[in-house]
């Protein structure tokens, strides 16, 4: 009795203490987290910049772990790992730039014209393709897209040639666009719900009309959700290797297919890290580039 007593005393005294100073309730609750990104997160990312600097020794395989910017200057001056990287590059802004097309005019429609009801539909409709398997919705692709699949199959069922884009970068672009659609589609329903009526009423009362209201109230405002679904759509694409692998032709290498190769089948870890630098990279200049524009400035 005397101990739960005590236990009781301790716990109030603790609860008088947190009360007192909420800075320590404050980071208590927000210590753990950043404590675990730090370690599993920022951690394991500055093992990767460390080990980009290391080697492979040629005969035993064994990694040599002094400082060498070998890696890096391969990485830079190589024209095939440039190629591979402007290939990565071109497909991920594509892709980007595609799935924002198809995003907004659904977002806008969901947002500002859906009732209730429907609107709730069409949510459960973009996020439904989620709740299936990756590998599922490729390989679903890869059936429909092939030389002898369902593509294929109706158009010359109609009398048309067939479009033979299975396993070229045609394909790809079509598979990663429908793979991370949803990905751009809810953060702009989601910038597009929280514009208030009342600013499409002022637009109107001054005389703007719906291309004029919508590059001046209704594309500034969205900015914020179509930021955050490009850096998704963009980042995504990126670092994908499953897809060019699956659905693309010869010659479809991303930059993870360059890694996963070095790190499972060269085993050469040191220049797959200075390699997966790239992306981290391109997103900091895709970042900073955005911040330059005042893509956050609405945020």
């Amino acid at each position: 009795m005397a101990h739960a007593v005590s236990g009781t005393g301790r716990a109030g005294r603790l609860g008088s203490l947190l009360w007192r100073r909420p800075g320590l309730s404050l980071a208590g609750l927000v210590l753990p987290p950043v404590a675990w990104m730090g370690l599993i997160y920022i951690a394991a990312l500055a093992v990767l910049f460390i080990a980009a600097f290391w080697s492979v020794d040629d005969f035993t395989g064994e990694i040599v772990r002094n400082w060498t910017f070998a890696n890096f200057q391969e990485v830079a001056t190589s024209p095939i790992y440039q190629k591979i990287a402007l290939r990565t590059v071109a497909m991920a802004a594509l892709v980007t730039l595609t799935d924002a097309i198809l995003a907004f005019p659904m977002a806008y429609f969901m947002a500002r014209i859906a009732g209730p009801r429907l609107r709730l539909a069409l949510i459960t409709a973009v996020v439904l393709p989620l709740w299936s398997s990756y590998l599922a919705r490729v390989y679903a692709w890869r059936l429909i897209l092939a030389h002898d699949g369902v593509l294929n199959w109706a158009l010359r069922g109609l009398g048309l040639p067939g479009a033979e884009i299975g396993y070229t970068n045609t394909a790809m672009w079509i598979v990663f666009s429908y793979i991370w659609l949803p990905f751009m589609i809810m953060p702009v329903y989601a910038a597009l719900e929280r514009i208030p009526a009342n600013y499409f009423e002022a637009s109107q009362d001054l005389g703007g009309r719906g291309m004029r209201t919508f590059l001046k109230v209704v594309l500034p405002l969205s900015m914020p959700g179509l930021v955050a679904g490009s850096i998704f759509t963009f980042s995504l694409t990126l670092g994908d290797y499953i897809t060019p692998v699956l659905v693309g032709g010869p010659g479809s290498d991303f930059i993870g297919n360059v890694v996963y190769a070095n790190v499972g089948v060269a085993n050469n870890i040191p220049f797959a890290a200075a390699y997966a630098t790239v992306p981290l990279v391109l997103m900091a200049v895709y970042l900073w580039l955005a911040r330059r524009v005042g893509a956050f400035d609405v945020m």
